[in-house]
């Protein structure tokens, strides 16, 4: 059987990537990554989703070294969360320094050593929070990369990166999801990472209105 690697937050992206590619006939080798967050639900979650898919084998990678070098209200305690949307001119604070290119060189490694031919990740360049390593130009770069950095690219058997969700608005998204039964009652999206989401957060903010959007009920409690 294909085999694909998927980058698994425990959130709403990247859970509906898992369902994408079950639907598309992969086997999943899912990747989580703890990197010194603010919390470790998402963590958690991704346990759960990886259980629902009954995954051969799920990897977590500690690598706490982004939480050391800060930078990111994901990753430095002393940075609060915004509520509100930050300018869109600007990149918000919720970024995380080089994260998605960080994620994707490991999961490639990790998929050229099972024989992995794709590494799914749940970004978007459509309903998102404007980060520049959630764009199509980022994506396109990294498969380019990847297959120059590696000996599988170099043999011919090329690595690809997908991104399902790269053109999609929250609303699609969750009706493909809903499409494939992806279990969104597992996932997480809460930057706070508590037992009920905020529902202030900008994470929060485009997941509620993908729901209403979509015309289907959030199955997360919130406060």
């Amino acid at each position: 059987m294909k085999k694909a690697v998927i980058v698994l937050s425990g959130g709403l992206d990247s859970t509906t990537c898992m369902g994408i590619a079950a639907n598309e006939g992969y086997e999943l080798y899912p990747l989580t990554f703890h990197y010194g967050q603010r919390h470790s639900r998402e963590v958690l979650q991704a346990k759960k989703v990886a259980q629902h898919y009954n995954v051969n084998e799920h990897r977590i990678v500690d690598i706490a070294f982004l939480n050391q070098i800060g930078g990111s209200a994901l990753t430095d305690s002393s940075i609060d969360v915004p509520t509100e949307k930050d300018d869109k001119e600007e990149i918000p604070s919720t970024y995380v320094p080089a994260r998605n290119m960080i994620f994707l060189s490991l999961a490639s490694a990790y998929a050229e050593v099972i024989g992995a031919e794709a590494v799914y990740i749940g970004v978007s360049a459509v309903d998102y929070s404007g980060y520049p390593d959630c764009r199509p130009e980022f994506i396109k770069s990294m498969n380019e990369t990847i297959n120059l950095a590696t000996k599988a690219g170099t043999t011919g058997e090329k690595i690809s990166i997908c991104a399902p969700l790269m053109h999609l608005t929250k609303k699609e998204t969750i009706e493909k999801g809903l499409e494939l039964e992806v279990p969104y009652r597992l996932t997480t999206s809460c930057y706070n990472g508590e037992e009920e989401a905020c529902g202030e957060c900008d994470s929060c903010q485009l997941r509620l209105k993908g729901f209403e959007e979509a015309g289907a009920a959030d199955p997360i409690p919130y406060k």
